[in-house]
């Protein structure tokens, strides 16, 4: 029986169901994959009509530049990327403009002058880290404690509904808005497919959430997990999840990737916290999208494919 891949989006509107599935395909394998992949399309949960298909989604970092950066790693970082006070600046005006309310200074919550302190903070040490010209491989995976807020956890869980209302709606309406239910119906459905050979679920962003709690809701047999761009690690997000952070049942391998520069997976190593830890595998790669988080370069970078075309093999014909 020939394997199969669950993908399930992140946050935001996407494009139609087929389209992104195709897009999804053709970053991690190639070429569209027919009947053996299958997208968990929650946006309809929250969106009452797809993005048209010619229009980029602002929350995956938008489209590349037309012309190729200067060679070597830190040129490359440099020039995908801009400056830190910049990124802070642009990422402030955005949960601004998705609040609504700018409020009589122009602040989206009364917390913004924290909230810009912490992704300052974040941002520098990020792009300190990316500007190094050969990326250490990840060691144990407590050597990069990266912590979101330092409060007691009724105070981080109150900041955290918070921030993620005016900046990450979706997020918000996952775990505090109702919608969560829904959303992981959409990807018990997904799950449930065709039976056949050895399963893989592919989620990014929020959908690494969803995919993660819908799995750990209902036991499923799945070859490999891989989450990229994920929150997953963040104690924020681990405060809120329904059950205590662990692989979910039925799950071989977890496979989790990300940039030192996304500042949605602020935590880059799961496996202090789920467990078994030797069933996962964090691993750090170069996404240079303009946001560091676009799921197309995720699924392009090598240590993402390889574990999931190890287990496809040549894949359907």
């Amino acid at each position: 029986m020939r394997p199969s891949v669950v993908y399930v989006h992140g946050n935001g509107n996407k494009p139609r169901a087929d389209l992104l599935k195709s897009q999804w395909d053709t970053a991690l394998f190639g070429r569209d994959m027919g009947a053996a992949s299958r997208m968990a399309y929650w946006a309809p949960v929250r969106y009452p009509a797809p993005l048209p298909d010619h229009r980029p989604d602002p929350l995956d970092g938008g489209p590349q530049p037309a012309e190729e950066p200067p060679s070597g790693a830190a040129e490359r970082a440099a020039a995908a990327a801009p400056p830190p006070e910049e990124f802070v600046a642009r990422t402030l005006d955005e949960a601004r403009r998705e609040a609504g309310d700018t409020g009589p200074e122009g602040r989206a919550h009364p917390d913004e002058d924290a909230l810009a302190d912490w992704l300052r903070d974040m941002t520098y040490l990020a792009d300190t880290l990316a500007h190094t010209e050969s990326a250490p491989e990840p060691g144990p995976a407590d050597e990069l404690p990266l912590e979101a807020v330092p409060l007691p956890r009724p105070g981080r869980v109150a900041l955290f509904r918070e921030l993620v209302k005016h900046a990450f709606k979706d997020v918000h309406a996952y775990f505090f808005g109702g919608a969560g239910p829904a959303m992981r119906a959409v990807v018990q459905e997904a799950l449930d497919g065709p039976d056949g050979g050895p399963l893989v679920v592919v989620g990014h962003s929020l959908g690494t959430i969803i995919a993660y709690e819908a799995l750990r809701e209902r036991e499923r047999e799945v070859a490999l997990l891989v989450t990229v761009g994920s929150p997953l690690a963040i104690t924020e997000i681990q405060d809120s999840l329904a059950r205590p952070p662990a692989v979910p049942d039925g799950v071989t391998a977890w496979r989790n990737a990300s940039d030192l520069r996304d500042l949605v997976a602020l935590d880059h190593t799961l496996r202090p916290e789920y467990a078994p830890q030797d069933r996962v595998t964090d691993v750090l790669v170069t996404n240079d999208s303009r946001n560091h988080h676009g799921i197309g370069e995720y699924l392009s970078q090598h240590p993402v494919r390889e574990p999931v075309l190890r287990i496809f093999g040549d894949g359907p014909g």
